[in-house]
């Protein structure tokens, strides 16, 4: 218990964003006990009513109550940023630490297709790669990992080009480990805190690119209650309706800042010579 104490002492901030992340992963998974009605339930006498004690955030162009499509949006716009992030740090991780420590033509096949990626725009090619899959919130995933990868392949390439010359490598070669064991032991261990950090501060910017993909029409479509398709249905009723764009894109603002938040605060735990 006193470690316990000394650590949430020491790392205040990092306990405080992980508790009110943790919040957010509760409200997406009991959206169902929390949110007060149907979200996908229409009821057109309802529609368009200004926040009241009984819609608390108003009601859609359908008469739907906003509170529970955006506690329901949760769900989805959450759990395809995590899925996202984890498949960009699986594929990129994955390739760098392939082309550090292997070199050679492996390296430069990957890094050549990691220059190809990034010479073009990045949104505008995830735009053209989730157009031709067709809209979903799942081709937006596909769409987004395939344009986004780059970034973590070169991190880990050139954190594996820091240590695969380090003596202690070289001597576990002498000593006949294998390769995986290498990449296993050695390897991973060394490069995960960087990589997991980026991946923390990265949740929220994921998380704003899928919203802008469903609010463009390539993502999520209706009647899913997902934050960007929500903001793209209210820009229509701005000046009538503003809660409509109000409510969904506060709570993008608030995850955001969370996970952003999380992400700095994660990285003082684990490289202590940061403070």
């Amino acid at each position: 218990m006193p470690k316990k104490l000394d650590f949430i002492k020491k790392h205040k901030s990092f306990v405080v964003f992980a508790i009110l992340a943790a919040l957010l992963a509760l409200v997406a998974i009991y959206a169902n006990v929390i949110a007060p009605y149907d979200p996908y339930e229409a009821v057109l006498t309802d529609a368009l009513q200004a926040p009241s004690s009984t819609h608390w955030f108003g009601t859609d162009k359908l008469g739907r109550d906003l509170f529970s499509r955006v506690i329901y949006g949760s769900r989805i716009s959450l759990s395809s940023a995590l899925i996202l992030v984890a498949c960009i740090f699986v594929v990129g991780s994955v390739l760098g630490i392939l082309a550090g420590y292997f070199g050679g033509w492996i390296d430069a096949v990957i890094m050549r297709v990691a220059d190809m990626m990034i010479s073009f725009p990045g949104m505008v090619l995830a735009i053209a790669i989730a157009g031709i899959m067709g809209a979903s919130i799942t081709n937006a995933v596909i769409a987004i990992t395939a344009v986004s990868w780059t970034k973590y392949a070169r991190l880990a390439r050139s954190l594996v080009l820091k240590i695969k010359n380090c003596d202690y490598i070289a001597a576990a070669r002498v000593t006949g480990s294998t390769t995986p064991h290498i990449l296993y032991v050695y390897l991973f261990p060394n490069v995960m805190p960087t990589l997991l950090v980026t991946a923390f501060t990265d949740i929220g910017s994921m998380m704003l690119e899928l919203a802008g993909l469903s609010f463009l029409g390539f993502g999520a479509q209706a009647p899913q209650a997902e934050w960007g398709l929500m903001l793209s249905e209210g820009r229509s009723y701005l000046m009538a309706a503003p809660w409509m764009m109000l409510y969904p894109g506060l709570a993008i603002l608030v995850t955001v800042v969370v996970f952003n938040l999380l992400g700095d605060s994660l990285r003082d735990v684990l490289d202590p010579r940061d403070e």
